[in-house]
C-alpha cells in the first residue's frame, strides 16, 4: 500500500507541476499583451508569493489535524480553475487577482505533498524519499515550458492555460481515487495547534537553522533565473535558445542527482553535506559573471545544479525529522514559507544590488550571503539536540502545546 500511495502522489504532483511549467514562461508575455508594466509584473509575482507564503503554515497545520487529502484535492481544483480563469482576464488587475487565487491553491499543493512524503519516509530514508519528490517537481516544472511553447506556437496562448487546467484536473482524479486521507505511517497523537507549533518551532534552533538555509538557497533563484538572460544578452549576445540551454543544464543535473544524493544524505553527516552543497552552489553563482563563453556558463550551471541536488534532499530530510515532532504539515508549511520569503528578499536585495553597484554584484553578493547564512544554519543545526532524542519527542511537544 505505501508504494502505491507513493507512486500516486509522485505521478499527480508531476502532472500538476507539468501544467504549471506550461504557463510559467508565457505569463510575462500574456501580461504585457494586456498592458502590464514592470510594476504590474512585480505585483503578479508578489500576489502569488504573498498568498502562498502566508497560508502555507496554517494549511499544513490543519492537514495534520484533519487529514491531507482534502487540502491537496482543493489545491489542485484551484489550479484547474485558475487555468480556466486566466483565459478570461481582461486587464492586468484581473491577472493580479488570479495570481493571488493561484497562490492559495499552491499553498495547498506543495506543502501537503511534502507532508505526505514525510509521513511515508521511514526513519533513516528521509533523503531518498525527498529526492524522489524533488525529481517529480523538477521534471514537471522543467518539462512544462517546452510543451507550453508548442501550444503557443500551434494553438494559441489560451490553449496553454486550458492544458494547465486539464493536467490539474487529471491530478485531481488521481488523488481523489487512489490517495487515502492520511498516508501510511502518519498515525500519531493529535498534533499541536498551529500557533502553538509555530511557537515551539521558533524556539527550536535545529528548525530555525533549516529555515535559514532554505531561505538563503532560494535567494539565488533571482540572479540565476531572472537576471541570467540580461547577463547573457548584455555580455555574450546570447540567443533565447542559448539561455535555455544554460537553464536546462542546471535543471537536468539537479533532477538526475536527486535520488543518488538522497541516498547519500541518509548515510552521511547532513550538516557537512549541507555545507558542501551550499559552497558548491555559491562558488558557481559567484563565478557566473566571469564566464565569457557559453560552454563555461553551461558547466557552471551544471555544477550549480549538482550542488543544489545535494542541498535540497538534505534540507528536506531535516524538515521531515522536524515534522515528526511538530507535524509534517506544519513544518512543511513553514519550510515552504521560508522558500517564498527567500524569493521575495532576493528580488528586493538583488534588484538593489544591480541598481547601485551593477548587474554582476547581484551574483557576487548573493553568493557571499549564501555562504554566511549556511554557516549560521550549520551552527544552529549542528549544536541543537538531535531530533531523535527522547526529550524532544512528539508526545512532549504535544503536551507542552496543550493540544
Amino acid at each position: 500500500m505505501p508504494r502505491n500511495i507513493l507512486f500516486t502522489l509522485l505521478a499527480s504532483i508531476f502532472i500538476a507541476l507539468l501544467g504549471i511549467g506550461i504557463i510559467a514562461p508565457l505569463m510575462p508575455i500574456y501580461a504585457t499583451r494586456l498592458g502590464a508594466s514592470g510594476v504590474g509584473l512585480g505585483l503578479m509575482v508578489a500576489g502569488f508569493s504573498v498568498s502562498r507564503g502566508v497560508l502555507q503554515p496554517f494549511v499544513g497545520g490543519l492537514s495534520d489535524r484533519y487529514g491531507r487529502k482534502r487540502f491537496l484535492v482543493a489545491g489542485l481544483i484551484v489550479y484547474a480553475l485558475a487555468g480556466i480563469t486566466y483565459t478570461v482576464a481582461a486587464s492586468v488587475e484581473h491577472l493580479v487577482l488570479i495570481r493571488v487565487f493561484h497562490g492559495v491553491g499552491s499553498a495547498m499543493v506543495i506543502p501537503i505533498a511534502m507532508a505526505y512524503i514525510g509521513d511515508l519516509a521511514p526513519v533513516g530514508e528521509e533523503g531518498r524519499y525527498m529526492g524522489m519528490l524533488n525529481i517529480a517537481l523538477f521534471s514537471g516544472v522543467g518539462g512544462g515550458p517546452v510543451i507550453g511553447g508548442l501550444f503557443l506556437d500551434t494553438l494559441g496562448m489560451n490553449s496553454a492555460f486550458y492544458a494547465m487546467a486539464g493536467f490539474s484536473g487529471l491530478s485531481v482524479l488521481l488523488v481523489g481515487v487512489f490517495l487515502p486521507p492520511r498516508s501510511a505511517g502518519s498515525e500519531q497523537p493529535e498534533s499541536p495547534r498551529i500557533l502553538s507549533a509555530l511557537g515551539q518551532m521558533a524556539r527550536d534552533a535545529r528548525i530555525v537553522g533549516v529555515l535559514v538555509s532554505r531561505m538563503a538557497t532560494m535567494l539565488i533563484l533571482v540572479p540565476t533565473m531572472a537576471f541570467l538572460p540580461i547577463l547573457m544578452t548584455r555580455f555574450m549576445a546570447a540567443t533565447g535558445i542559448e539561455v535555455g540551454m544554460v537553464v536546462a543544464s542546471r535543471t537536468l543535473v539537479n533532477a538526475a542527482f536527486q535520488y543518488p544524493f538522497g541516498k547519500v544524505v541518509d548515510r552521511y553527516n547532513r550538516v557537512a553535506l549541507l555545507l558542501t552543497g551550499s559552497l558548491v552552489v555559491s562558488g558557481a553563482v559567484f563565478a557566473t559573471p566571469f564566464a565569457g563563453r557559453l560552454a563555461t556558463l553551461i558547466a557552471l550551471f551544471a555544477l550549480m545544479g549538482m550542488g543544489e541536488a545535494l542541498v535540497w534532499p538534505t534540507l528536506g530530510a531535516l524538515a521531515v525529522e522536524g515534522g515528526r515532532r511538530y507535524g509534517q504539515g506544519a513544518v512543511m508549511g513553514v519550510f515552504n514559507m521560508a522558500m517564498s520569503a527567500g524569493v521575495l528578499l532576493g528580488s528586493i536585495g538583488c534588484g538593489a544590488a544591480m541598481d547601485f553597484f551593477g548587474l554582476q554584484y547581484a551574483f557576487y553578493l548573493t553568493a557571499v550571503f549564501l555562504v554566511l547564512a549556511t554557516a549560521v544554519a550549520a551552527f544552529l543545526i549542528g549544536n541543537a539536540p538531535s531530533s531523535g532524542s527522547e526529550e524532544a519527542s512528539w508526545e512532549k511537544v504535544t503536551r507542552e502545546a496543550g493540544a
